[in-house]
């Protein structure tokens, strides 16, 4: 009887000591596959990641989308690249871009849809907080002609004839006008000025202030 308890014993303590690893077994099915716990852990992180990713190229698209027209010109920094100043400043801009206006250092510019004459043009500025452009340098010069359209600028004849003077009152000094210009085409009053999209950087023009044009205004960022 000794010998059978003792026997016995041992087969209990055997079975016992070769009980298979449950925590251990449970982590794998039996062809060696991760079980549905596992499997589900690494598909939330990949979702997770896959999230992620969307939300980076959701901001590059938009992005994409907003400054596809102004990167096509080389050389020219614009809104975007102009956009690291302030915190501020990206504020601003991203307020006044909202109502089309685009930036490039110092200024914020609008570009009209419709034609008007100069003086009414000008009225438009105004009423934006801003006034027809003043074209002060060849970078700002290069940037107008961009947009391929005909626009009124602030440039127009003062009280005496040849003498053009800026919508702040300032005298030209520097002038980008086109071969012939001014000339007061066929004897008309030709006392406003057009700036046109063509390959000579020179491409002012003067015409009558009544006709009508696109124009673009200027507004100086001043923080």
């Amino acid at each position: 009887m000794v010998r059978a308890a003792h026997r016995e014993q041992s087969e209990i303590i055997t079975e016992y000591v070769n009980l298979p690893d449950v925590p251990a077994r449970s982590r794998l099915s039996k062809a060696g596959e991760e079980t549905p716990a596992a499997a589900g852990r690494k598909l939330f992180r990949l979702v997770a990641v896959s999230f992620g990713l969307l939300c980076i190229l959701q901001v590059i698209l938009n992005i994409s989308l907003r400054f596809a027209l102004y990167k096509k010109t080389s050389g020219i920094e614009i809104f975007c690249n102009n956009m690291s100043e302030t915190d501020e400043l990206r504020k601003l801009a991203d307020h006044y871009f909202q109502q089309g206006w685009i930036y490039m250092r110092p200024s914020l510019y609008y570009i009209s849809s419709t034609r008007k004459t100069w003086k009414d043009s000008r009225k438009d500025c105004l009423q934006r907080g801003a006034d027809l452009v003043i074209i002060d340098s060849e970078e700002e010069q290069d940037f107008t002609r961009m947009f391929h359209k005909l626009m009124w600028i602030g440039l127009t004849e003062g009280g005496r004839k040849g003498e053009w003077q800026w919508v702040d009152g300032t005298p030209l000094t520097t002038s980008y006008w086109g071969p012939g210009e001014p000339n007061d085409f066929e004897g008309k009053t030709e006392d406003c000025v057009e700036i046109k999209f063509h390959d000579n950087k020179n491409s002012w023009n003067d015409i009558p202030c009544d006709d009508l044009n696109f124009w673009i205004c200027e507004k100086k960022v001043t923080l």
